[in-house]
Order: C-alpha cells, then sequence, then structure tokens
C-alpha cells in the first residue's frame, strides 16, 4: 500500500491516474446533482412553513458542506506538506483553494436569498452567517499568501501554515449553531445524530443525499483537473511535461 501511496506521489504517476479518474468523477457528478436537484425541485413536496422556498436547500446545503469539508482537506493536505514535505500536498492544496472560495461564496448567496424570506433579511450578523464570511476571507488569504512568493513551493508552505491556523475556525463554524443562541437552524443531516434521526421526511432527504453525493464528485473532479494544472506548471521543464502538453 504505502508503495503505490509512493508511487502516487510521483508527479507523471499522479497525472496519468487523474487522468483516467477526473473524468468518470465528472460524469457521476454532474448526473447526481442533477438528479438531485431535480428531486428537489419538481418531486419533493413544499415544506409545511416555508412553502417552496425551502428547495434552495439542495445547492445551499451541498455547497455549505463543501466549503468546510474542502478547507479541512486543505488542512490534511497542509500537515502532509510540512511534515513530510511532499510537493504533491502543496499541489493539492494550492489546488483545492480556488474551488473552497467558489464554494463558499455559493453558500453565501444562497443562504442570503433563503435568509430574505425566512427573517427578512438578506444579511444579519449572526454567529454562523459571520463565521461563513470569515472562511472566505480564509480562503482569500491562503490564495494571496500563495502568490505573494515568487518560488511556488515557499507559497505553498506559508499558505499551508495559514491553512493550518485557520482550520480551527471551521471546527467553531460547525459548532455554533449548538454553542450560541443562532438564528441559523441547526443541522438537520451533516451530524451525526441527523444521520440516525433525519429531521425532514424520506421524500425531502433523498434528493438532498443524491444532491451532496454529486456536489462531492464533482469538486473531486475540480480539484483532480486543478492539481493536474498545477503539476504541469511547475514541472514545465521536465522531459514528461513537455511531451504531455506537445501531445
Amino acid at each position: 500500500m504505502w508503495t503505490w501511496f509512493h508511487q502516487l506521489a510521483s508527479p507523471p504517476t499522479f497525472y496519468r491516474f487523474a487522468e483516467s479518474l477526473a473524468p468518470w468523477l465528472f460524469a457521476a457528478g454532474v448526473l447526481l446533482v442533477g438528479a438531485g436537484v431535480y428531486g428537489g425541485l419538481f418531486v419533493a413536496p413544499p415544506d409545511y412553513q416555508q412553502g417552496d422556498a425551502f428547495r434552495i436547500i439542495y445547492v445551499h446545503v451541498p455547497a455549505a458542506a463543501l466549503s468546510m469539508s474542502i478547507y479541512v482537506a486543505m488542512a490534511l493536505a497542509a500537515a502532509v506538506a510540512l511534515i513530510w514535505r511532499m510537493k504533491l500536498a502543496e499541489v493539492a492544496l494550492v489546488a483545492a483553494a480556488p474551488v473552497g472560495a467558489s464554494f463558499t461564496a455559493l453558500a453565501l448567496v444562497t443562504g442570503m436569498l433563503w435568509g430574505k424570506p425566512m427573517w427578512g433579511a438578506y444579511w444579519v450578523w449572526d454567529v454562523r452567517l459571520t463565521l461563513e464570511l470569515l472562511l472566505l476571507f480564509q480562503y482569500l488569504g491562503v490564495l494571496g499568501l500563495n502568490r505573494a512568493y515568487a518560488d511556488p513551493r515557499a507559497g505553498a508552505r506559508a499558505s499551508a501554515w495559514l491553512a493550518l491556523i485557520g482550520v480551527v475556525f471551521v471546527y467553531i463554524n460547525k459548532k455554533s449553531v449548538e454553542w450560541w443562541n443562532s438564528l441559523h437552524q441547526g443541522s438537520t443531516l451533516l451530524s451525526f445524530e441527523g444521520m440516525r434521526n433525519p429531521k425532514i421526511s424520506g421524500d425531502m432527504l433523498w434528493p438532498l443525499l443524491v444532491s451532496l453525493a454529486g456536489f462531492y464528485l464533482f469538486f473531486g473532479a475540480v480539484w483532480l483537473r486543478r492539481m493536474q494544472n498545477e503539476v504541469l506548471w511547475r514541472e514545465r521543464n521536465t522531459r514528461w511535461a513537455q511531451e504531455r502538453v506537445a501531445a
């Protein structure tokens, strides 16, 4: 197993691995997102309190989940990059940041659209909303710090320290609806208790689960593609990369 892992860390081996896997993840992700969103919009019944306004959860919840999950993945890659000096971990870190920032922005926008009919305002300085905005700034900080260095390895290591420090705020963000009296509703699904005893009916739940799986697969495909681009750029002076670009 460890031999395979070290082989995968080789840039040419990883590039070929990503080339074969990314299209399957992308296709599966698009199909599942389409099925989940269709089920949420046209199959699931209206909510007894929120009416049709609740349907935005089929985009908002996956985007919010990914906004935190991607940052945790970045922190894990940062730890590997700092401890074992693995180049591919640095690549994974810097490639994930723009995607994570995009999903965080999507979570904020869809949350604001949902909040207007529920709370009467697009934005309130609620703990969860404020921490999600802070998470977006953390992503932008990682991106900015990485680009501030001419040496990509130095930039990735600096970004790794910021990613590790920021992961604490992700945990606080996740727990904020439990620790404080928040306007944001508690987790109905994305927790151990929520998975054991879902607080929404099955005909509303299955499109959400399908959409959630699709968003994660879609992210996996985009992440692999961005990592491929970063690897090619870093290895642009090597023979294999030049042959790949020429092909």
